[in-house]
């Protein structure tokens, strides 16, 4: 009796492999969208700590978009206090010794009024709101990981890690750009190293940001100032791989005036305020983002190079339309795993990725060019955009994830 008991306490509807952002996103999604009487669970061997709490440094502009989702799902009344909205942007295209850098691109802050286009949250205080989120509304997390899966017609059986077995009619592999889901599925990649890596770091500054991103053009690669609550600024911090590494080998008052020759004097003296890591950077779209009952949502999809601060919104685009796909199936009683299901939530996303993806490549090219007459060029383009309302507000709306035929949650709408 105990054997079927447990046999049934491990089927479950829908299984997110990845205990990250987008796994916890999914499963919040599809508890309101399934109801209570679903059975969803996380596998992520990080929940093995009694009180799992992430350690992960880095800070994440929430696009509008993604804002309207987690408000959608009770998430954003617990982290908005630690939230910086962002106000305003400037772009610049220079070079490391130019004396001015002139704004050849801003942006107000706002998709409608009185809505920023994004805010700035610190990824652990995100990570552990939904943690406690998922607990609080009956979503299993298993401290293991899913060490294999044998898809079948009505569901797809599960192995664990700790040597457990389970059924699901749903597998999304929500566990990263190195995927171990995607690659047992067999689903090959595309994508290529930028021989770069971004350095993060958290500043503090003398004087108020009032909510102004920064984002310097230079020829080693982007240098993005975001503001956080407080006097403090998230870098992150282009450069080639070799000089990645060089820079943070250096004594901390070396590494300061490095950081000071691109931060600039406006908000007065800065200090180093964390521990500098830096993250390699590169391109990879999977050749499909589905398999036989399994979807790949995220990272495991997808990576694109972070100029246009969109990774994280680009995974929150994906959960909104999955749990949209999968919800609409449940209530005309279909197979939330069924290949109608998946073929939807591809059909929606991969255009969208790809468009994304060449976008911030072809930017990250054509920044990365040293020729005096492309820079020229490409500062005419700049000031363009900056002369054209229209043009900029198309922009703003796209990259704020409420742009063409955008999923209910990213409307703000429950699904």
């Amino acid at each position: 009796m105990q054997r079927d008991q447990s046999q049934q306490d491990q089927r479950y509807d829908a299984v997110m492999a990845g205990g990250g952002l987008a796994g916890l996103t999914l499963a919040l999604a599809l508890r309101q969208g399934l109801g209570d009487s679903a059975r969803l669970a996380v596998a992520d061997p990080a929940f093995a700590a009694p009180q799992p709490a992430s350690t992960d440094l880095r800070a994440s502009a929430i696009a509008a978009g993604a804002r309207r989702l987690f408000e959608a799902l009770g998430v954003w009344e617990r982290v908005e206090a630690q939230a910086q909205p962002i106000l305003a942007m400037e772009i610049t295209d220079s070079k490391l010794g130019d004396a001015a850098r002139p704004v050849f691109l801003s942006f107000d802050g706002e998709v409608e009024p009185g809505e920023p286009f994004a805010h700035m949250l610190p990824n652990a205080v995100l990570q552990d709101a939904m943690t406690e989120l998922a607990r609080e509304r009956g979503v299993a997390l298993l401290p293991t990981r899913i060490a294999g899966f044998t898809p079948g017609p009505a569901r797809t059986a599960l192995r664990l890690a700790d040597g457990a077995e389970a059924t699901s009619s749903l597998l999304a592999a929500c566990d990263g750009g190195r995927s171990k889901l995607r690659a047992l599925a067999g689903i090959g990649v595309t994508g290529w190293s930028y021989h770069q890596s971004a350095i993060v770091m958290t500043v503090g500054h003398e004087r108020p940001h009032e909510g102004k991103a920064i984002e310097h053009f230079l020829p080693a690669g982007p240098f993005a100032m975001l503001p956080l609550t407080g006097n403090r600024c998230s870098i992150v911090w282009t450069e080639a791989t070799d000089t990645a590494a060089r820079l943070l080998k250096l004594p901390r008052v070396l590494l300061l005036d490095e950081l000071e020759q691109r931060f600039g004097l406006e908000l007065g003296e800065i200090e180093i305020l964390d521990e500098p890591k830096a993250f390699p950077l590169g391109f990879q779209m999977a050749r499909s983002f589905i398999g036989e009952r399994l979807a790949l949502v995220g990272d495991a999809a997808h990576t694109i190079h972070p100029i246009a601060g969109q990774g994280i919104n680009m995974g929150l685009r994906d959960v909104a339309a999955l749990a949209e796909a999968a919800t609409d199936a449940a209530r005309l009683g279909l197979d939330i795993g069924g290949p109608d299901v998946l073929e939807r939530y591809q059909r929606w996303r991969r255009f969208d990725t790809l468009a994304m993806g060449v976008a911030t490549d072809g930017l990250n090219r054509l920044f990365g060019l040293r020729s005096d007459a492309v820079r020229l060029a490409r500062d005419v383009g700049l000031g363009l955009v900056e002369r054209l309302p229209a043009l900029k507000g198309f922009f703003i709306r796209d990259a704020a994830g409420i742009g063409g035929r955008a999923p209910r949650l990213l409307r703000g709408e429950a699904l």
